[in-house]
C-alpha cells in the first residue's frame, strides 16, 4: 500500500486524462499541478493561506506542504500530485528547505509524501507530442470535453500556424525532459510504473485499473469508466507532421 504517488510527466501526454480519471474513483485523491509555479499563488488563495509577505518563505513552505497534502488526498488515504520535469527541482529545493540534510530527491519526497509510487507518463510519439503542444499555445485551447465543449482555454481563439522551427525545437526540448526524467529515476533508484499515452488514450479503464491495482486502492467497474476529456488532434495536426517529415528529410 502507498501513501502517495507522484505522476512525472511531461506536457501533452494525457496528464489531464489520468489526473480526471483518478480523482473519479473516489479512492485514489485529486492530483494536480501543486507545485507548479504560475499556479502557486493561485492555490495558496483557493486554500486560504496567509499572504507570503506575512510570513517567512519556510513557513509559508510549510502551510502550503500541509494544504497541497490535504488537497491532493481529497478525503483519501492516497496523495496524488502531478510534476512536470521542469518543476522538479523547485519541488526538491522547497522539501530541502523543510526537511534539511535528506540525501536525495526520493529522500525528500519520502518524508513529505510517505510511500511514493512514481508513475512516469511518457509519450511514444514525440513528434505529435510536440505538434499538440504547439497547436494548444497558439490557439488557446488545451481541453475539451468528449462532447465537444470547452475545458480549459487560456487565451482568445487563434489560427493555428505551422512552424518547422518551432516544432524542431519543442521536439528536441520534449526529448530531452523525457529523457532527464529517465536519468532521475536511475540516479534515485527508482522503478516507476510506466504509463504510455498511447495505451492510456486507446484503453482509459484497464490503464486506470493498472495504475488502482498498483496503489492497493480499489478500482471502478470498467464500464464506469468515462474520460473526462477528448483529444484535440485533427486534420491540421495530421497535416503538420505530414509537413514536418517532408521538410526534416529536405
Amino acid at each position: 500500500m502507498f501513501d502517495a504517488y507522484i505522476m512525472c510527466g511531461t506536457p501533452r501526454t494525457g496528464s489531464t486524462l489520468l489526473c480526471g480519471l483518478l480523482a473519479s474513483t473516489r479512492t485514489a485523491g485529486d492530483p494536480h499541478s501543486f507545485y507548479r509555479r504560475q499556479d502557486i499563488a493561485e492555490w495558496a488563495k483557493e486554500w486560504h493561506l496567509p499572504h507570503p509577505d506575512t510570513m517567512s518563505a519556510h513557513d509559508f513552505d510549510v502551510a502550503y506542504l500541509q494544504a497541497a497534502i490535504r488537497a491532493g488526498k481529497s478525503g483519501t488515504a492516497i496523495f496524488g500530485l502531478r510534476l512536470m520535469r521542469e518543476n522538479l527541482d523547485e519541488l526538491s529545493a522547497i522539501l530541502d528547505g523543510i526537511f534539511p540534510d535528506l540525501p536525495s530527491d526520493k529522500a525528500r519526497f519520502e518524508k513529505a509524501f510517505g510511500r511514493v509510487l512514481y508513475i512516469h507518463l511518457s509519450r511514444e510519439n514525440k513528434l505529435a507530442q510536440a505538434v499538440s503542444l504547439i497547436k494548444a499555445e497558439q490557439t488557446g485551447l488545451w481541453h475539451i470535453a468528449p462532447d465537444g465543449t470547452e475545458i480549459e482555454r487560456v487565451a482568445p481563439p487563434q489560427k493555428p500556424r505551422y512552424d518547422f522551427e518551432r516544432i524542431q525545437h519543442e521536439l528536441a526540448k520534449l526529448e530531452a525532459y523525457d529523457a532527464a526524467w529517465n536519468t532521475w529515476f536511475a540516479e534515485q533508484g527508482i522503478m516507476p510504473l510506466r504509463i504510455g499515452y498511447e495505451r492510456l488514450s486507446s484503453d482509459q479503464a484497464a490503464t486506470l485499473m493498472a495504475i488502482c491495482a498498483a496503489l492497493g486502492v480499489q478500482a471502478p467497474n470498467a464500464e464506469d469508466v468515462k474520460p473526462g476529456v477528448a483529444k484535440l488532434s485533427d486534420a491540421t495536426s495530421l497535416d503538420w507532421i505530414r509537413r514536418y517529415g517532408l521538410d526534416a528529410a529536405v
